[in-house]
């Protein structure tokens, strides 16, 4: 008798699994990429019960509703104030034609479609590549504020190198500027003094709200590794940073020897506006509040301060399509003699790699600069498994030597187009973060950050295409596994 208890429980269990696995045929493809869907469909597969709980926690890649409709609601905003600047400065269908080069045409109008961001001139962007010197530069930014600072971190962190930035922030607050704080509820969770940093903003009248916070299952809920990984400063609407710095010390508190290189841009002109609109969106995500003056700010606050073009693109969730994506492999394809990338993270999807494969076999020479110190194992081993491929397309791979890691994220095509930001050439950028990137098409701007790459290039080390496939069977199993697991997303 028992063994037919036990028996009935097994067919049960049994059926039960298969069932799981055919439900998963039914939802798991749907809206997915082929990849992505394969390796929750081999998961599912392989433990139907565990691997149902984890696509439940993190198959889902779409904000809530509340989320989305903020952004549709600044969005209308921001086309509004888009047509009332084009008709101040008489912009008309040919900007784009007169600021970008013809074959990146095509790219500017795609990235307008997207975000309802236009390409602008009258900009004047400065590349800034030392730790230090960024935040200098953004406390002296700081300091002449008259109005507001809107400020935007996925790391924000108290510490000695940061302490004088805050220091800024408040005296900011004491001279009744209005100062405004957003960090990643996630990203900036686990470090020192972080109860101390809190208390000391909301002491001196600053707003600091976390982004995204974790809520259980409900009418709130997101997946926990959806984060807002954009990093931006905007004073009065006259001065903007954004790049991939965060605002911590430069070792991120590691136990290890790993320091951080970052590359951020100090941006004057009216493309700062359009970093403003990403905060605002960004606000209105968090609070609920349409900081409503700001609105008159991006057209009566629209000053020519250089004449390079600049354009803002901020991707993630909240958007229908993966805007990072659609801008690079479109600038890529468009490439006629290099391509220059410098990321931390590079795990492509197929239409990147074919992108890039395709310029190198075209007698496009592209050159990717990763770092050889690795703070992400899984990571590090799932972006070392598409270096044999691109090295044998022609590919010239080179390692940013250790302890250093190389966490700025840029990309230079030619000698006319460049774009800069916080985004990571990896699914997670594309799909589960809200990134921000900026593209210029101004000569003088791509030649400083080409030298800027120049100078990484010195730091490092190629890899060597036939040294590199014979490495042991052992380390291209890890590599293989990790490339696998990075497609559960």
């Amino acid at each position: 008798m028992e063994w037919g208890i036990w028996h009935v429980l097994f067919v049960i269990w049994f059926a039960f699994e298969w069932f799981l696995r055919i439900l998963a045929l039914f939802v798991i493809p749907r809206n997915r990429r082929p990849n992505s869907a394969m390796s929750w469909l081999l998961f599912i597969f392989l433990i139907p019960e565990i691997g149902w709980i984890a696509f439940l926690i993190f198959g889902f890649s779409r904000l809530p509703k509340g989320r989305r409709n903020a952004q549709d609601t600044l969005d209308g905003y921001i086309q509004q104030m888009t047509q009332y600047v084009a008709s101040q400065w008489k912009q008309d269908a040919h900007m784009i034609e007169a600021l970008a080069p013809e074959k990146y045409q095509n790219s500017a109008a795609l990235s307008e479609g997207l975000t309802h961001l236009p390409l602008f001139a009258g900009n004047n962007i400065q590349p800034i590549a030392h730790y230090d010197e960024v935040i200098k530069r953004m406390i002296a930014d700081i300091a002449s504020a008259k109005r507001y600072v809107e400020v935007e971190f996925y790391i924000l962190a108290l510490d000695a190198t940061t302490e004088p930035f805050f220091t800024a922030l408040e005296t900011a607050a004491a001279q009744g500027v209005e100062v405004r704080v957003l960090y990643d509820a996630f990203g900036s969770r686990k470090f020192p003094r972080r109860k101390e940093m809190l208390q000391r903003m909301a002491d001196a009248g600053i707003e600091a709200h976390a982004m995204l916070p974790l809520h259980l299952p409900g009418k709130h809920y997101t997946r926990p590794d959806l984060r807002n990984h954009r990093k931006l400063v905007v004073i009065d609407g006259a001065v903007g940073y954004t790049g991939s710095l965060n605002m911590i010390q430069r070792n991120y508190h590691r136990t290890d020897d790993i320091v951080y290189d970052e590359l951020v841009v100090r941006l004057e002109g009216p493309a700062v506006l359009q970093l403003l609109a990403v905060f605002l969106n960004d606000w209105l995500a968090e609070t609920g509040q349409i900081l409503g003056k700001h609105t008159v700010d991006l057209a009566d606050q629209l000053k020519l301060k250089g004449k390079m073009s600049a354009q803002i693109v901020p991707s993630g969730p909240g958007y229908e399509y993966e805007n990072n994506r659609k801008l690079f492999t479109s600038l890529f394809h468009a490439a006629k003699s290099h391509i220059t990338i410098v990321n931390p993270y590079f795990v492509p999807d197929q239409s990147l790699i074919s992108a890039l494969t395709s310029a190198a076999a075209r007698g496009v020479t592209v050159t990717l600069v990763n770092s050889q110190a690795i703070d992400q194992v899984v990571v590090a081993h799932a972006q070392r498994s598409y270096y044999e491929e691109m090295l044998r397309a022609g590919v010239r791979i080179y390692l940013y030597k250790k302890p250093t890691l190389l966490h700025a994220k840029f990309a230079i095509i030619d000698d006319d187009a460049c774009f800069v930001g916080s985004s990571n050439m990896d699914i997670r950028s594309f799909e589960l973060n809200q990134e921000l990137t900026l593209t210029s098409y101004d000569k003088q701007f791509v030649a400083q950050m080409q030298a800027i790459a120049d100078s990484y290039l010195r730091k490092s080390r190629q890899i060597n295409k036939d040294a590199w496939s014979k490495r042991p069977p052992r380390k291209k199993l890890l590599d293989n596994l990790a490339r696998l697991t990075s497609s559960l997303q």
